[in-house]
């Protein structure tokens, strides 16, 4: 039997405002977890695309005109200069406080290394004709990276996005991100710029900044590609520029699933959702389990745990929404409703997770057994924490070094390869009514050397 724990509308205490809904039908459960996946599609992201393509071509008409009157509007200040003065990046740097500092700098260590070991190798290879064929590397020119505001300050997303550009080779990165209503970025996140070696930061944030980035503006360059997380007017804009820069992904509000059987800790288990939760109101928290009394016993722990949380309102909010709760007969029906859910972040909290994790197909990142909480990932594990969401892990994985390459093929054929292959081409580019592709081939005359 599966049974479904999600939110019931009261305005009590976080442990009223969860029920029981018991059922047999395991699509019960996936229609619970659907309703998760599509929190931002429909009306919500047709009304935000009618202003994020306003905005848009704004920018693009008007450049910095139009970022200093959006940034007025949505930041409330007078963004003059656009620009970070490298002064005060260094001096963010020299103001932060040394456990800090030694804290990014580990950081940005582990993932350097983890990101080195990610360089795609070129490959060149001899066909059975002698002719040369080879796929070729190389980084783009420039890169911008979107670091998010507003709730919270993300110096972990200015490492996470940076170094793979860096170890792909990108010779230029831009960094946008949105300033607060005194025209100040986080001195964390301007510190970790820093040490990643960014100069270029422009205190601009929203569709307005990926517009700028996408297009070029008197103060902004145009860059290759754009990577970073934002919120779902950012992610639109990314969508609708995709062609004229790359992308990393459509990255949505972040999700934390969790599969615990009776090994695991019920103050884990609670921390870890909380610890999605505080992020966004659209975040997503997630338990299948194949303890009943998880269920039974979590409201109130997550209640206990949210008591004086300096974001409990938000948390509450998160797992009022989207908070869900699903007890399954046995671990093989909880990795099913997993994969079919494909978590952007997949908790194993059972007795033996690294030989249960073989049972997992679709997330962005897996974090097996119970000394590896999320938030390791977020911050200094080394895999990147920039992850597909959405169900998007189904077909797509981390931000890595390759977001920051393109490959070029290299063809190389002899005369000998040419006449030996010619005919099939001719066949081939016939079959498909092609006739110039076939007399491309016959007008070499292949006698000449």
């Amino acid at each position: 039997m599966t049974q479904i724990f999600n939110k019931q509308e009261s305005k009590n205490s976080v442990s009223k405002k969860f029920i029981i809904k018991s059922t047999n039908k395991i699509e019960q459960a996936n229609f619970e977890l659907n309703r998760i996946t599509e929190r931002t599609s429909g009306a919500i992201q047709e009304q935000a695309s009618e202003v994020v393509r306003e905005i848009l071509q704004n920018v693009k008409e008007r450049g910095d005109e139009a970022l200093l009157e959006y940034t007025q509007v949505f930041d409330g200040f007078l963004a003059k200069p656009l620009q970070i003065s490298s002064e005060l990046i260094f001096k963010a740097w020299e103001k932060t406080p040394t456990p800090l500092q030694k804290a990014l700098l580990t950081a940005k260590k582990r993932i350097e290394i983890f990101h080195n070991l990610q360089i795609p190798k070129n490959i060149y290879y001899t066909g059975p004709h002698g002719e040369s064929l080879g796929r070729q590397w190389n980084p783009v020119e420039k890169a911008g990276i979107y670091i998010p505001g507003g709730r919270a300050a993300y110096p972990s997303t200015v490492l996470m996005n940076a170094i793979p550009a860096l170890v792909a080779g990108v010779k230029e990165i831009i960094m946008v991100s949105p300033a607060n209503s005194q025209g100040e970025i986080n001195q964390t996140v301007l510190a970790a710029a820093h040490i990643s070696g960014i100069n270029k930061i422009f205190r601009v944030g929203g569709a307005q900044a990926i517009g700028a980035l996408a297009n070029g503006t008197t103060s902004i360059p145009k860059v290759d590609v754009i990577s970073g997380p934002g919120n779902i007017y950012v992610t639109l804009a990314k969508k609708i520029v995709y062609g004229t820069v790359g992308i990393d992904s459509l990255a949505g509000p972040s999700e934390v699933l969790i599969i615990a059987d009776h090994s695991a800790k019920l103050e884990h288990i609670a921390s870890d959702l909380l610890a999605q939760a505080e992020h966004d109101p659209l975040a997503a928290a997630i338990l299948i389990t194949t303890e009943k009394r998880f269920a039974e016993e979590l409201p109130n722990e997550l209640e206990r745990q949210l008591t004086n949380h300096p974001r409990s309102e938000i948390c509450k909010k998160s797992l009022m929404d989207w908070g869900l709760i699903i007890t399954c007969d046995d671990l093989k029906t909880c990795a099913q409703l997993s994969n079919d859910f494909a978590p952007e972040h997949l908790e194993l909290l059972v007795e033996n997770p690294k030989e249960f994790s073989t049972n997992i197909k679709n997330a962005g990142a897996i974090f097996i057994g119970s000394w590896s909480p999320e938030a390791i990932g977020d911050y200094l594990a080394g895999p990147n924490h920039t992850l597909p969401t959405s169900g998007t892990a189904r077909f797509s994985g981390a931000l890595g070094v390759e977001t920051f390459m393109k490959n070029t093929s290299i063809i190389e054929f002899s005369k000998r390869a040419f006449n030996e292959t010619k005919q099939d081409v001719i066949q081939l580019a016939q079959s498909e009514g092609l006739f110039s592709h076939a007399e491309s081939l016959k007008i070499r005359d292949t006698k000449l050397s």
